[in-house]
């Protein structure tokens, strides 16, 4: 009897203080590929996960990172200084479907697992990783 009321006093604290978590299974894929982030959407400093513009998001799969105008990148690490690593990275030039490939050199600044800074000084932006409950319908993968 001891061990219930024990039990039921623990449930309320938790519940009234929301002092306890509890634990959430995260089944999404783990940071990792070419840069140290966690795959999924990004979006720019100042938008907002629930409605981002077209702009304002990138895309990493583990192998580069695309915006809503490119897709199929990949980015070869050229030089890693610390954080910053100087890519070439290789997409195709159409949202979908066939199209040129091209080659840009491209400043990715990892600052941790879950942002980034693409370019520098005064062209550099900010992203940040969305989780998926956060996204609209049509830009979960």
């Amino acid at each position: 009897m001891f061990k219930n009321l024990l039990a039921i006093a623990t449930i309320t604290v938790c519940s009234l203080t929301s002092g306890c978590a509890l634990a959430s299974s995260d089944n999404t894929p783990k940071p990792g590929g070419v840069f140290p982030l966690k795959p999924g959407v990004y979006v720019a400093k100042g938008q907002e996960c629930a409605d981002p513009a077209n702009a304002g998001i990138r895309i990493y799969d583990g192998k580069g990172i695309h915006g809503s105008a490119t897709h199929a990148c990949v980015a070869k690490v050229i030089k890693k200084t610390g954080k910053r690593y100087s890519v070439d990275q290789s997409c195709i030039d159409t949202p979908a479907g066939e199209g040129p490939r091209v080659v840009a050199r491209e400043s990715i600044l990892i600052q941790d697992a879950l942002t980034f800074v693409a370019g520098e000084g005064v062209k550099a932006t900010s992203f940040t990783y969305c989780p998926a409950s956060e996204l609209p319908s049509w830009l979960k993968q």
